[in-house]
């Protein structure tokens, strides 16, 4: 079935296409266009056609039109388009570096996060993908991941323990949620509001935009700033796209995307301040309890991603003041 999509998609579509002067890349993700991040990346298309006056535009797929992330990079790395957003926890799957920053507590709060993503570690980190012939161009801020539960409040990282946390399907977040005592249920995030409303699981972890526009907030009452993660998204080119841009074309490329991420940001803080409006006016009680209990029991993870090939980058990271 995948190798049939695959095939769908190269005769359709091109990643590169020319008509005269005009080349227009195709752009894939699995966003609504209601989310900050899709706004972010429509200021992405607007810069780049404004650069070039329309001699370089974008053609944007968004909601999942073609698949979801893995499949999005997938397309992009045999050619059938040009770009995609996908979160770094994704990447890490394919580029093993880029699990650095889903680190629980690798980063102190959210202003050593971007210091670190905007930085020369950043930059480092968006040309490792190079050899498996995905770009980096720019961290999109996809906010701070905390717990969230349907009765329990959690006012602490001993009130985790026993509990059936819904988790990615990722190895991090997994241990994460062991390392406090409870116990991790990966499970499709489209089975989740059902999941949370049956008792299947007891709560789940995610940043406020996504609590709300999963309208998770109706079953779960308790919402617990722990801010455990701060995971990026990802703006990717393909490397055989970028190869076949002059270079004029590869400078408007990056400033657009660089624009694009600052322009970003004040999207997620505007969707995060409403959200909150919304679920306090829906009767969610909101927690901040102290990170320091929380840090210490995942602690050993840090330590674990340290013998990794790239520990060295995990404790750039941590030194980054």
């Amino acid at each position: 079935m995948r190798v049939y999509f695959y095939l769908i998609c190269v005769f359709f579509l091109v990643s590169c296409s020319e008509l005269k002067d005009t080349k227009t890349l195709t752009l894939a993700h699995s966003l609504p266009i209601s989310h900050p991040v899709h706004k972010g990346i429509v200021v992405f298309q607007q810069e780049l056609a404004k650069a070039s006056k329309g001699k370089l535009t974008v053609k944007i797929y968004p909601d999942g039109q073609l698949g979801g992330e893995r499949e999005a990079l997938e397309l992009l790395q045999i050619g059938s388009i040009a770009m995609t957003k996908v979160s770094a926890a994704t990447m890490a799957n394919f580029v093993p570096e880029y699990g650095a920053v889903s680190i629980p507590y690798i980063f102190r709060d959210k202003e050593h996060c971007f210091k670190v993503l905007e930085g020369d570690i950043g930059k480092t980190l968006l040309a490792k993908g190079d050899d498996r012939w995905l770009r980096g161009l720019c961290f999109y801020d996809a906010g701070a991941r905390s717990f969230y539960t349907v009765n329990k409040p959690l006012n602490s990282a001993e009130d985790v323990k026993g509990l059936k946390i819904r988790v990615m399907n990722d190895p991090t977040a997994v241990k994460m949620v062991s390392a406090l005592n409870a116990s991790p249920t990966p499970m499709a995030y489209g089975e989740l509001y059902t999941a949370l409303q049956q008792g299947v699981v007891d709560g789940a972890e995610n940043n406020i935009p996504s609590f709300v526009t999963s309208r998770h907030f109706e079953v779960c009452k308790h919402y617990s700033y722990d801010e455990h993660t701060y995971i990026p998204d990802v703006l990717i080119i393909g490397t055989k796209t970028l190869e076949r841009l002059s270079e004029q074309e590869k400078r408007w490329v990056y400033k657009a995307a660089n624009t694009s991420a600052q322009a970003q940001k004040k999207f997620w803080e505007a969707s995060v301040n409403q959200g909150l409006s919304i679920i306090e006016k829906a009767g969610v009680h909101i927690y901040r309890p102290d990170k320091a209990p929380f840090r210490e029991k995942t602690q050993l993870i840090i330590e674990e991603f340290k013998k990794k090939s790239f520990g060295n980058l995990v404790e750039a990271i941590q030194n980054t003041k």
